[in-house]
């Protein structure tokens, strides 16, 4: 049975550095500490969710590529995280080898979509780190997705390629996945002493109004250290600015869920 209420989000610019992990780390346990029952699926070959959470590449041999590939099940796969309410589905290296092996599969754009439907009943919310690309592990994710959060680095670049991932949003709606809406941009690494960040934040807004989230995710460095320690921000130092951050967005997108 398809649960309706359950939220399906891909995370996803083909550009890398953006805050892309960093945002479904720290989203999904803002979201867990919220109440909400949460999934993470790491669909980046570089399984830094994974690593994120501390999980240890020997303990990875059940992941998403072995799920995909029907060597295992998707309920042995799920990891449960140190924070309460939040699972992960890991990734490991194989991961990266699978848009080759799934070329010729009749499809293999529905594949996380047919792995979620197995286990929509136990979640609020799943969100999906989708590689630095617009190949086809990210469009099986925008494929499976209700909407997609677009991370967006406050810099002089960030606007190069937005374009192109907004054209790949519509014609995944118009050929794959008609019901995927634009859930926000997040500007990310934001400085405000630095007026490029500002100008930036200010064309983005102009491009995009009420697309933009009006949580802004400002540069800090627990955010770079966190990840070190196997832990997201929120459980590495909760009173920092990234840390109150990611909380007012999660509190954002269930606000506009209501």
């Amino acid at each position: 049975m398809k649960n309706k209420f359950l939220k399906i989000i891909a995370i996803a610019n083909q550009k890398g550095g953006v805050g892309k992990t960093t945002t479904v780390v720290n989203l999904a346990t803002a979201m867990a500490a919220c109440d909400k029952k949460t999934l993470i699926i790491d669909a980046d070959p570089q399984g830094n969710a994974s690593t994120g959470f501390g999980i240890r590449y020997d303990d990875r041999d059940k992941d998403l590529y072995s799920i995909i590939c029907g060597l295992n099940n998707v309920n042995v796969s799920i990891k449960n995280t140190m924070i309460p309410k939040l699972d992960i589905i890991p990734t490991s290296p194989h991961l990266s080898a699978l848009e080759q092996e799934l070329v010729e599969l009749k499809n293999r754009e529905y594949k996380i979509r047919n792995l979620i439907e197995e286990i929509s009943e136990i979640y609020d919310y799943i969100f999906i780190d989708c590689p630095p690309s617009l190949g086809l592990l990210t469009l099986n994710a925008l494929c499976a997705a209700k909407s997609l959060i677009i991370p967006l680095q406050t810099e002089f670049y960030a606007l190069e390629g937005l374009t192109q991932l907004m054209n790949t949003l519509d014609s995944i709606r118009n050929n794959f996945n008609r019901n995927i809406k634009l859930e926000g941009i997040l500007l990310t690494m934001y400085d405000k002493r630095n007026k490029i960040c500002e100008m930036v934040s200010e064309d983005v807004k102009n491009h995009f109004d009420n697309k933009v989230f009006k949580t802004v995710i400002p540069r800090n460095v627990r955010v770079s250290e966190a990840p070190s320690f196997g832990q997201p921000v929120l459980m590495y130092d909760i009173s920092c600015a990234a840390s109150q951050a990611y909380a007012s967005l999660a509190g954002e997108i269930i606000h506009h869920e209501k």
